[in-house]
């Protein structure tokens, strides 16, 4: 019931308001001019009465004096009243509407292009889910939490991120990236056990603080397994180490003029120093994604081989066009 309520009320709000609002200035101007001009006042003085009536405000200091007067007076309470209080009861229906829709998660349709899920509510999704945000990355939220928490653009999938139900409405086999998260690292490996069951070819990272379950992961070929913990340790002992590390690295990450991207390699390049490809390639190649892991080309040179990927740094217009 809730959710027809929510519907019908979406239908034509603007276009009605629109209208309501035109008629009621058009009564108000008429009503004014009719009234100045029967009770021979000023035409402000007119539209002042105009809109005092309409607002059924009544101050009582301008009244009608003669039957023309009156005339006016009546029909200007028969239309512009009715039509302030059509207005304002639209735009509440449009309010409740809203707030409907969102509690009823009618708000966000399904992304129509590419995606990323996000499993899980960690502490760190709200500020993840902002920069992907930012970076016009559409994201499908896995997580039993209110909609009213998260930004309008995200799609929400309700519901416990560990059970399989979830996991497979939230389109897993359509999405080009996920990120398991969760209160527990337990709970993460259960996520990612159903995600990768659901979806065997999905790029699939996983944030964890435990050795065991980063191993156990990596016998999934999950191998993008990320420790908060570990990463905020090793940046301030950097930062310690060289003051402007920690600067460095949000420079890198956080940047709104350039973005990170992985490509495949082609096969001209296959055989070929990453410092070759480095001077002739456009863009930051900041090092090589191989079998073994990254490779920063720093202390070694290693050669590109089929199926490796760059990490490159590049312009953000040039990268939303290799999006396109």
């Amino acid at each position: 019931m809730f959710v027809l309520f929510a519907r019908l009320l979406q239908v034509g709000h603007r276009r009605h308001i629109a209208l309501l609002l035109s008629a009621l200035a058009a009564c108000v101007l008429a009503g004014g001019a009719l009234f100045a001009l029967t009770q021979h006042i000023a035409i402000t003085t007119g539209l002042y009465w105009a809109i005092a009536t309409a607002t059924t405000v009544g101050y009582g200091d301008v009244t009608p004096k003669n039957p023309s007067g009156r005339v006016v007076a009546s029909a200007v309470m028969l239309t512009c009243i009715p039509l302030l209080g059509a207005t304002f009861a639209l735009l509440t229906g449009a309010t409740v509407s809203a707030g409907l829709r969102k509690v009823l998660n009618m708000g966000q349709g399904f992304p129509a292009g590419s995606y990323r899920i996000v499993v899980g509510m960690h502490p760190a999704v709200p500020a993840i889910i902002r920069e992907l945000d930012k970076a016009k990355d559409a994201v499908v939220l896995v997580a039993d939490i209110d909609p009213t928490e998260i930004p309008e653009d995200v799609h929400l999938v309700r519901g416990d991120p560990t059970s399989p139900g979830p996991l497979r409405r939230a389109r897993p086999e359509g999405a080009i990236h996920a990120l398991v998260t969760g209160a527990a690292d337990g709970d993460v490996l259960v996520s990612a056990v159903f995600l990768h069951e659901q979806a065997p070819g999905l790029p699939i990272s996983a944030l964890v603080s435990s050795p065991a379950v980063s191993e156990a992961l990596r016998e999934l070929r999950i191998n993008q397994t990320v420790s908060l913990d570990d990463l905020v340790a090793h940046t301030m002992a950097k930062t310690l180490e060289t003051p402007h590390a920690g600067d460095l690295l949000l420079r890198l990450i956080g940047s709104e003029h350039h973005r990170l991207v992985e490509v495949e390699v082609d096969a001209a390049v296959v055989g070929k120093p990453l410092s070759t490809v480095r001077n002739e390639r456009d863009g930051l190649v900041l090092g090589v994604v191989g079998a073994a892991g990254v490779s920063l080309g720093i202390g070694e040179d290693p050669r590109l081989e089929s199926g490796d990927k760059l990490l490159i740094a590049e312009p953000l217009q040039e990268s939303s066009r290799s999006r396109r």
